[in-house]
């Protein structure tokens, strides 16, 4: 029996974004399915992370849709589309860095909280029995990374991590946030080869495990190759290839956006 078609979760329809005369957003089409890895690869200035933008409303588009569960994110605030279930971590960490490991993944939780100003600073029971909630929220996101994030670590403050397991840390805080999409944007870069294998596996056990669905901006193809669902190559904002990892690697337009020349096939 022909397993069913998963479900569209992520849509964006003939999106397009400029700033000034360049159009770095071209009629973009793009799909990203339930628990579906689907990673995004292109050359610099390909616009990889302003389709992330567009998608978390630090930018609008000018032109398309881009719709969640069916429903339009266009023109709500980051914080409404976090709040909608879309969370993201940036190619450049972005953590508190004098907070403790688990504080960074609490305040994640803070935009989601009913107690007012007033009964937090007077520390009314049912304040402190809501922080405890967040608190146990925060140690079961924590608790994923294994002994990396773990333990001794939860007090320790986020300066005092390693690079890796700072990365991990942002992608705690975005898992906390409860979304229905993670954008990771380069949860690679600047890693050495076994903490990239590492971070290759931890995304697939977030597919697998987790339950999530990712899309994923990476330059990295031994981890676009090993958890992608789907590849989506784009080149100046227009979308070039699609498909399987084999088949965009080997695709001869992508071939020619990275080098620069037309590709030539050997038989």
């Amino acid at each position: 029996m022909a397993e069913p078609a998963r479900k569209a979760l992520l849509e964006l329809k003939d999106l397009s974004m400029s700033f000034g005369g360049l159009k770095v957003i071209d009629g973009l089409d793009l799909t990203v399915n339930g628990r579906e890895v689907v990673s995004v690869i292109g050359p610099n200035g390909a616009g990889k992370t302003t389709l992330f933008n567009l998608i978390t409303g630090i930018y609008r588009p000018d032109a398309g849709e881009i719709l969640l569960e069916g429903g339009s994110l266009v023109g709500l605030p980051p914080y409404k589309i976090t709040q909608r279930g879309v969370a993201r971590t940036f190619q450049t960490l972005r953590l508190f860095l004098n907070m403790s490991v688990i504080e960074n993944v609490m305040a994640s939780q803070y935009g989601r909280t009913k107690v007012d100003i007033v009964r937090a600073m007077l520390r009314t029971p049912g304040m402190r029995r809501e922080e405890r909630e967040i608190r146990r929220f925060a140690e079961e996101k924590l608790s994923f990374f294994g002994q990396r994030l773990m333990g001794y670590r939860w007090n320790q403050p986020a300066y005092s991590l390693s690079y890796a397991n700072r990365r991990r840390l942002e992608i705690a805080r975005a898992m906390a946030t409860d979304p229905k999409i993670l954008l990771l944007d380069e949860p690679a870069a600047g890693m050495n080869p076994v903490e990239t294998h590492e971070i290759t596996e931890l995304i697939g056990q977030l597919r697998d495990e987790g339950g999530f669905t990712i899309l994923l901006i990476e330059h990295d193809m031994h981890v676009v190759e090993g958890i992608s669902d789907r590849v989506i190559a784009l080149d100046h904002g227009v979308k070039i290839s699609e498909g399987s990892f084999e088949q965009v690697a080997t695709d001869p337009r992508v071939v020619e956006a990275y080098l620069g020349t037309k590709a030539t096939v050997t038989k």
